[in-house]
């Protein structure tokens, strides 16, 4: 999970627009949250987006999920659990779901929720004009094809789900937030803008905004119309926005904040032994993005030969410093395969050999590569723009990647943008080489694999292969747990016969909490929840 910014400009100015709403919250809210009753957090800068059909990335996830809910949710295990549906049934070729909603649902400003916005919010989250980077997450469903799914609410707490084939991640699916549902009303009146502004950001979830302040905060208050009202915690959440990891800490250690999803690297051994400090495993893939069509990145050789030369056992050990594992491959470790005993990394194994006994090997092979592609010692080939997003972590692990394609004759220059203008560049292909990651999206190694289909909305590398886009067609029309793993082995086969992108490590959760904080959890997802947190 990572998204469309232009959106940025949007927000402030309707803030401005909107300025006594943004000071006053949504309506019923008369005053500005105490600080006694707020808890306060950062889990990252301006977010993109907050549309839950617009959003790929993980910050504006943890944003999403506290505003909005789905069929399902997940616990703290990562296990889906009943959200907006009391129960469901299943039919015996399970491909149709009949979800039955609680009793009384509403949105956060009163209005009744029913089965038919969720009809609404799914078929919006696929159509052209809505331009979802993650509308193929709905390609399960039955009618994706055509572009009107196979989903009806025959009344108002009844929504019947008809899928192509059955799919064992399903109610996984309903759980993620572009499944959201959304108000019909609110985006045909305002546009991208409604989820800019507290005013007209209704949602059904736990907590409702009601304050912005672009690039210093978001307030959360606890939503009085959520089903779960009665247990939910602190009274006000306030995402503080920053993406300076100094600055972070720095919040964190004065107690502005008491929670920090990030750290910065060369603090991480005075945290290590904290208890504050955090690491926990995380289903994703550190890695560098190609755009495939542009000189001389084009040439599959030059891309391997970049692969090749990272010297990854010193960015995980000497930078990362938080229990990283060199990646050999792109889906990340923790996945299972058909047989649940084994997990799909294991039986599908490296294209390379990522760890330090196979650097030397490694370079040389990356030389031979260059001068096949014609530029030996890197003779001829243009200095080569190296993009990363703000943050000391990813300006070390550039730096080292180009003191380490030096040694194969490859120049780079660095160059940091902001967040959202960082997403929107690299979705753009406004770029070169980017730096990237991906979490999973739920527990299935196609959440790692259906991204590179032509024309993805998470496609950033520009990438198309007929033969990829094929496998990924018949994984999705497979309800046979041997076949689609086979089909998903011999799919990353091609990504490393290709050599499109260049893994670097397996994701951890690291992060800081407060001894005060207590009940809150973090997903192996990427996601953090605080509607049930409160302070000790």
């Amino acid at each position: 999970m990572k998204r469309k910014i232009a959106l940025f400009l949007a927000i402030l100015m309707t803030c401005l627009i909107f300025l006594p709403a943004c000071d006053k919250g949504g309506e019923g809210d008369d005053k500005t949250p105490k600080a006694s009753d707020t808890i306060a957090v950062c889990v990252g800068s301006d977010p993109a987006t907050l549309d839950p059909a617009l959003n790929s990335a993980a910050d504006g996830a943890t944003l999403i999920i506290h505003a909005f809910e789905g069929l399902m949710t997940l616990d703290k295990d990562g296990v889906p659990i009943y959200g907006q549906a009391k129960s469901h049934t299943l039919s015996e070729d399970k491909k149709v779901y009949t979800f039955t909603l609680k009793d009384d649902l509403k949105w956060s400003d009163g209005q009744p929720l029913k089965a038919s916005d969720f009809v609404y919010a799914w078929n919006r989250a696929i159509a052209k004009e809505t331009a979802a980077d993650y509308e193929y997450m709905f390609d399960v469903i039955d009618g994706y094809d055509a572009g009107k799914l196979n989903v009806n609410a025959p009344d108002d707490k009844t929504l019947i789900v008809t899928l192509k084939t059955a799919t064992p991640y399903f109610l996984e699916l309903c759980a993620f937030p572009t499944y959201s549902p959304v108000r019909e009303d609110l985006v045909a009146t305002h546009g991208d803008k409604w989820a800019t502004a507290p005013a007209t950001y209704i949602g059904n979830g736990p907590y409702k905004m009601v304050e912005w302040v672009p690039g210093s905060h978001i307030t959360y208050a606890k939503n009085e119309n959520y089903w779960d009202y009665a247990n939910l915690g602190a009274q006000n959440l306030k995402f503080v926005l920053m993406d300076d990891d100094a600055a972070i800490l720095n919040a964190f250690k004065t107690e502005e904040i008491l929670f920090a999803d990030s750290l910065p690297n060369d603090e991480i051994d005075a945290w290590r032994d904290k208890p504050e400090f955090n690491i926990l495993g995380q289903l994703g893939t550190y890695y560098i993005s190609f755009n495939v069509k542009k000189a001389p990145l084009d040439n599959p050789k030059v891309r391997q030969a970049l692969t090749l030369a990272i010297d990854r056992d010193f960015i995980v050990t000497e930078i990362g410093k938080g229990g990283q594992v060199p990646a050999g491959a792109f889906v990340a470790i923790g996945l299972s395969d058909a047989d649940p005993a084994k997990e799909f990394r294991a039986v599908g194994g490296n294209y390379y050999d990522p760890f330090k006994a196979a650097n030397e090997d490694n370079l040389a092979k990356a030389k031979e590569l260059l001068a096949e592609a014609g530029y030996p010692n890197g003779e001829g080939l243009p200095t080569i723009e190296y993009l990363y997003n703000i943050s000391t972590g990813h300006q070390l692990i550039a730096e080292a990647i180009q003191d380490m394609w030096k040694k194969i004759g490859v120049t780079i220059t660095l160059e940091s943008q902001e967040w959202g203008t960082f997403l929107e560049t690299r979705k753009n292909g406004d770029y070169f080489i980017a730096r990237n990651g991906w979490l999973g999206d739920y527990n299935d190694p196609i959440s790692f694999l259906d991204m590179w289909v032509t024309g993805g909305g998470n496609n950033d590398a520009q990438y198309s292969n007929a033969e990829y886009d094929a496998l990924i067609r018949q994984v999705k029309e497979s309800d046979d747990p041997a076949l689609r793993m086979e089909l998903m082995h011999k799919a990353e086969d091609i990504i490393f016969k290709d050599w499109m992108l260049c893994p670097i490590y397996y994701y951890v959760d690291i992060f800081l909490s407060s001894a005060k904080l207590e009940g809150t959890w973090s997903s192996p997802l990427g996601y953090k929840y605080f509607m049930y947190a409160k302070v000790k």
